[in-house]
């Protein structure tokens, strides 16, 4: 397509194209509820990327907003460096600025989870030195589903098959925003081909010995057998209504149960604590635990049994899970950060 009808879209928002329009208008929606003046987009040369870094183009037509673009080689493979230079080549055509930052850490084990931390904390990173408060990614419909599968094959609860949220804290300054979570990949494909023309294909995404790579490739027989993706994805929010409604329950049990002292300790009744349910009473030690200790993850595990079982015996003294020291006090049940 010309660089002309690329720019007419843009400018209109897609209404040449009804199914696009209604995206865009979805898409602008959402960023209007922040209401913010600076983005980071996260590129990689995908399609999924591409067609968000239009969609972020289109919107300044209607907002005056600035977009920073940049996108992580992680020097994992031979030719990383030029894939990175094409993408850059590709969005300066269409008078898009993207910057390449490389990444120097070397990524030898659990690549993809180690590759994607490293991802953000170079995001994080840009971001603080340029005052931007959100970072925007191209999740999509199908990427949200593989999530929910992955994790249901690990026997995930209900925060867990709740999969991603569309807005994640990453620390006290900068929050990760997913707008195209509800868009199916096909019309960002469709995107992309109509403003850049092509987009890049990630060679690992083929590799079968990644998982996500392996339930990605279930899509096909799963949906020629009547089970389809944007179903599954009407499961997904319905199990994250759930767990909002859960999780204002939990806030008051909460508010009710946990005192926090200072930093370094916090105060459970523990006499309230004992008519709770066993799921209840493992939200309350994680919640506790994640007071004290910001980078604990959730854990619903044997040790969390463990402890819970331990506290109701007469002769326990003290345990320790995530860091923290448990023990009994007077009626209560206290937390202290770990001394090493």
């Amino acid at each position: 397509m010309s660089r002309k009808n690329s720019s007419v879209n843009l400018k209109n928002g897609f209404k040449d194209h009804k199914d696009l329009s209604s995206i865009f208008l979805n898409f602008k929606n959402k960023l209007d509820s922040l209401k913010k003046k600076k983005y980071l987009v996260a590129v990689s040369g995908g399609p999924d990327s591409l067609a968000l870094v239009a969609l972020t183009k289109a919107y300044t037509f209607c907002k005056k907003t600035m977009f920073y673009y940049l996108l992580v080689d992680h020097n994992i493979r031979k030719n990383s460096s030029q894939e990175a230079e094409k993408v850059k080549k590709l969005l300066k055509k269409e008078y898009f600025n993207l910057k390449v930052l490389l990444n120097k850490k070397k990524i030898t084990k659990n690549i993809q989870a180690e590759a994607r931390n490293v991802r953000y904390d170079i995001l994080k990173s840009f971001c603080k030195k340029n005052n931007i408060k959100v970072i925007l990614t191209a999740h999509n419909l199908e990427d949200q589903v593989e999530t929910f599968l992955i994790r249901l094959s690990r026997g995930s609860g209900l925060k867990g098959l709740s999969a991603m949220e569309s807005k994640t804290k990453i620390d006290n300054q900068v929050i990760l925003f997913r707008p195209l979570l509800d868009t199916q990949k096909r019309f960002l494909i469709k995107i992309s081909k109509i403003i850049f023309g092509k987009y890049f294909k990630d060679p690992s995404n083929r590799n079968e010995k990644y998982l996500r790579t392996r339930v990605r490739n279930l899509k096909k027989p799963l949906e020629k057998s009547g089970i389809k993706y944007e179903k599954i994805f009407k499961s997904i929010q319905n199990l994250s209504q759930s767990k909002m409604t859960l999780n204002r329950y939990l806030s008051k049990i909460f508010k009710e149960f946990i005192k926090k002292k200072s930093n370094s300790e916090i105060l459970i009744n523990f006499k309230k604590y004992q008519h709770l349910n066993n799921d209840t009473k493992i939200a309350v030690i994680n919640h506790s635990i994640k007071q004290l200790k910001r980078n604990y993850y959730d854990l619903r595990s044997k040790k969390v049994e463990n402890l819970i079982s331990n506290l109701d015996k007469k002769d326990f003294k003290n345990s320790t899970l995530g860091g923290c020291i448990f023990f009994k006090k007077g009626e209560y049940l206290c937390l202290k950060v770990e001394k090493y």
